[in-house]
């Protein structure tokens, strides 16, 4: 329920689709006479595009995400790393049967890399199909052919594919693996999802050390960017997760708004 919620939710929070639903409604009301309403509706849809496309405050909101969690020393010893799903093209995986990557696609890369560095630990992929129209194959059903590629044995990846929301990850992976006490576990994501999957993981009773990857941010960014297009989609993101914060904080599955490292 709780998926299908979000992702209803989210359709319409979306900067885009506000904005559009917010000019649909004005000329609705135009028609009817409504001219007040209409004026509000249009300034509000006016306000909400020119600051995600023409500020930076975006990357502001997103810049505090990313730097929750730097990144800490790596440990000399790894037992296993879980590495979250949402880097792969699940609906053009699904009909081409390969491994195209999504601009949050540096999580499996990562994996792959800290698999040659730790040519013992185990990799954990977790993510399951998540598509709400159409049909979409999971990150644990696409990475593998992308890992085995790159050089990781098929002996060494555990799947789990079932899970559709970061909820669903920490507790579907704990379940999976059953984390023995004493064991290092490294938690790959993307760097602005970190604090809301990290507080998850660590709910879940699954002791991790954060490895953020997929930065979208330098936090030199200046008051005004030129790149309307890339504005938006930083804006996108930095709402989504703070939405996702907020609403996994208001249902109580993470004690805090905005989980810190010190817990």
């Amino acid at each position: 329920m709780f998926f299908f919620v979000s992702k209803f939710f989210w359709f319409f929070a979306k900067p885009l689709n506000l904005t559009i639903f917010l000019l649909l409604a004005g000329l609705i009301a135009g028609m009817f006479g409504r001219r007040r309403f209409a004026t509000t509706c249009s300034l509000m849809a006016f306000l909400i595009l020119a600051l995600s496309t023409w500020s930076s405050i975006g990357v502001v909101m997103l810049n505090r995400l990313e730097d929750r969690f730097p990144r800490p020393p790596l440990p000399q010893k790894v037992d296993g790393i879980v590495v979250l799903g949402g880097g792969m093209e699940g609906a053009v995986n699904f009909v081409r049967h390969g491994y195209e990557l999504n601009a949050d696609g540096d999580r499996i890369v990562e994996a792959a890399v800290l698999a040659r560095r730790f040519p013992t630990a185990k990799i954990v992929v977790s993510g399951g199909p998540i598509d709400l129209i159409g049909q979409g194959e999971g990150d644990a059903d696409s990475a593998p052919r992308l890992l085995s590629a790159l050089g990781v044995s098929a002996d060494r990846m555990i799947l789990e594919n079932k899970s559709r929301t970061t909820y669903e990850n920490a507790i579907f992976t704990k379940q999976l693996v059953m984390p023995k006490p004493g064991e290092t576990w490294l938690l790959v994501t993307s760097a602005a999802h970190m604090p809301r999957s990290k507080a998850l993981f660590d709910k879940a009773g699954f002791p991790t050390i954060p490895w953020p990857v997929d930065y979208w941010t330098s936090g030199k960014e200046g008051l005004f960017r030129t790149s309307p297009g890339d504005n938006l989609e930083i804006t996108t993101k930095a709402l989504r997760e703070w939405s996702g914060l907020l609403g996994y904080w208001l249902s109580g599955r993470i004690d805090q708004l905005f989980p810190g490292p010190g817990g």
